[in-house]
């Protein structure tokens, strides 16, 4: 028994290993068998003839269906686009032998080649409807032990079908479709797979109850921005677990349906966006990176990091991640040695931006060409309470970081900035302001390419609304929001850093770009959809409360500064720049030495009546000391 078992187990692992010869194993013989055939029904062709040609036919059909690619995909996943590659490849093949025949002088009569293409064809494919059919008959009476999901789709497409096939063919996931909707009224009635489309979006909770339906997978690009947040609200609000399929077009055109199930995932928060991702081609921004010495200030923060993962993969020749929290360059540092290894020349320097003398030692040493300012104070609450500190910062800081690029002669220098430097009205924004004027202003004067890249929110940073929201459900709520009518541009990490890699590669010094970033979203309809997309009910299960405007806080933040006569369009669709605005650069320098100097004695009357000076939208808030964060 023992020896039956182990005999068992080796026979087993034998298959396995060289489970991908055996395709090629079967169709050697059904060459020679179809081959052989026509000669046993044939009167006037002699066997002799079958044994001098026999071996050249097998090697020759086996050969073609190797190199037109018959065996890359796997005879589970056969469908209609593999049978017709078999039936071109024996085309092919037997065209192939019918030439080297002829070439060869053998003398063999028109019916062996006819037959021989007809059997071959029909046995090839044959076999392939008959393993990818056993495969679907074992895979369904595994499952009939197994629990499977109760599940819908949403979206009658080639996605659709695409899944249908692969949970046909192997279902690890245990998925049963009951059913599909879809709000094309003429899919409405007829069948996919054998999958009813039974109705339109509307019917979502109808459906949900009728077919008990435990999980719903979402069809992305089925859906515009508008329709997908309406379907995640509604699906929310069954309580099943909720997935989409992004990219699907693109999934479907460049991998087929044999991954189609891995790529499901469940909602993320910039899925509620209401918009399509904004994708910008970056190989300008490459060949503008590529062999360069790249600076990142500011590299271990959100948006710091993130573009040190994208550069990164531009192939500079330095990355010099520059931030004043070890912890986060550490962790930055780390990744990229995963991810990319001893491909990546990386530094990391421990240093601030306030710092002059390390900066000049920095910069005299490292022939820096091209710098990303990333590093600032960005919470406007509490820059509200510590205006010093966002001066010594995002003012100081930038200047300090300016200077020295134009010293060192640096080719691009790229200022992140904020929507808040747009009319600003907290301390925040009013830095952020006087940061894009200094980047200006040394522009004009500069070798140096100075630019500045405005935006909104991003989604999932440190001090982002949307982490602090899933906390506070994790929790059991209240889930806080400042006014009901607050609303706020959003936009992820990955598209910030996009834009900015893009603005950079079309920069010529002085721009001030800004990103289309569409309609702004209300903070109120995040909170309901993130509550909702944890299974729970807004007001019933998670309290929903509302904390007033906080000091500088707006209801509704700008893109444009539109007295200005609004922004110039650029080749690039997304992109616009600001128009120039005139900036008293005497005035600008000598305001920025008084703040340094106020900032260090920590003189915060002196700070905001420099800031207001400065920056005449900035108002500073009444009884702004006595403010509790």
């Amino acid at each position: 028994m023992l020896i039956a078992n182990t005999l068992n187990s080796k026979l087993q692992s034998f298959l396995i290993k060289y489970r991908r010869y055996v395709p090629i194993i079967i169709d050697t013989f059904i060459a020679l068998l179809s081959y052989f055939i026509p000669f046993v029904i044939s009167k006037q062709d002699t066997f002799e003839i079958f044994m001098e040609t026999g071996l050249i036919y097998t090697v020759v059909f086996v050969e073609t269906y190797y190199v037109m690619k018959v065996y890359k995909n796997m005879w589970r996943f056969s469908g209609v686009e593999d049978f017709l590659r078999c039936l071109n490849a024996s085309v092919v093949a037997n065209v192939l032998f019918y030439v080297i025949s002829k070439l060869i002088e053998f003398s063999i009569s028109l019916r062996i080649y006819s037959f021989a293409f007809l059997i071959s064809s029909f046995s090839a494919i044959s076999v392939r409807i008959i393993c990818r059919a056993i495969f679907i008959i074992v895979n369904s009476k595994e499952s009939k032990y197994k629990i499977n999901k109760s599940t819908m789709i949403i979206g009658a497409g080639q996605a659709t079908a695409a899944m249908l096939n692969r949970i046909k063919s192997t279902n690890h996931n245990h998925y049963m479709i009951r059913c599909i909707l879809d709000d094309d009224k003429s899919k409405i009635g007829r069948d996919i797979n054998f999958i009813p489309v039974v109705g339109d979006t509307s019917k979502i909770m109808e459906m949900v109850e009728k077919y008990k339906i435990e999980e719903i997978i979402i069809s992305e690009s089925s859906f515009n921005g508008d329709s997908k947040i309406r379907i995640y609200s509604i699906a929310a609000k069954t309580k099943c677990k909720l997935k989409i399929l992004p990219e699907i077009y693109n999934l479907i055109s460049n991998e087929g349906d044999m991954d189609i199930i891995g790529k499901l995932r469940y909602v993320r928060p910039d899925d509620l966006l209401g918009r399509e991702p904004i994708i910008l081609d970056c190989e300008l921004s490459k060949a503008h990176i590529k062999g360069k010495i790249v600076l990142v200030t500011g590299g271990g923060g959100s948006v710091g990091s993130e573009l040190c993962r994208q550069i990164s993969t531009y192939e500079p020749k330095k990355l010099i991640i520059l931030d004043e929290y070890e912890n986060n360059a550490y962790e930055i540092q780390q990744e990229l040695i995963r991810t990319i290894g001893h491909k990546l020349n990386m530094e990391v320097e421990i240093a601030s931006i306030r710092d002059a003398n390390k900066l000049d030692k920095l910069f005299s040493t490292k022939n820096i060409e091209i710098v990303f300012h990333a590093a600032a104070h960005k919470h406007v609450p509490l820059m509200e309470k510590n205006p010093e500190e966002a001066i010594k910062n995002n003012i100081i800081g930038t200047y300090n970081t300016a200077l020295v690029a134009d010293k060192y002669k640096v080719k691009k220098f790229v200022l992140i900035s904020s929507d808040k430097a747009v009319n600003p009205t907290n301390v925040m924004g009013a830095t952020k302001k006087i940061s894009e004027m200094i980047i200006q202003s040394f522009d004009k004067h500069s070798s140096t390419d100075y630019v500045a890249v405005r935006f909104g929110n991003v989604l999932g940073s440190n001090g982002s609304v949307i982490p602090l929201f899933i906390d506070q459900i994790k929790t059991g709520g209240p889930v806080t929001v400042t006014h009901e009518e607050i609303t706020r541009y959003f936009m992820t990490i990955p598209e910030a850093v996009n834009l900015v890699l893009k603005a950079f590669s079309i920069a010529k010094g002085g721009e001030v770009f800004i990103l289309d970033m569409g309609e702004p979203v209300k903070i109120k309809d995040l909170a309901y959809h993130l509550i909702m997309l944890s299974g729970l009910t807004p007001n019933v299960d998670i309290e929903i409360e509302y904390t007033g405007l906080r000091p500088g806080e707006k209801l509704y933040e700008e893109l444009i500064v539109t007295e200005n006569g609004g922004q110039i369009k650029t080749e690039i669709d997304k992109i616009l720049i600001e128009e120039p605005s005139e900036i008293n650069e005497r005035e600008l320098f000598e305001i920025i030495n008084l703040l340094r100097e106020a900032a260090d004695n920590i003189d915060l009357e002196t700070e905001l009546n420099l800031i207001e000076k400065l920056v005449p939208t900035y108002k500073r808030t009444p009884n702004k000391k006595n403010t509790a964060y």
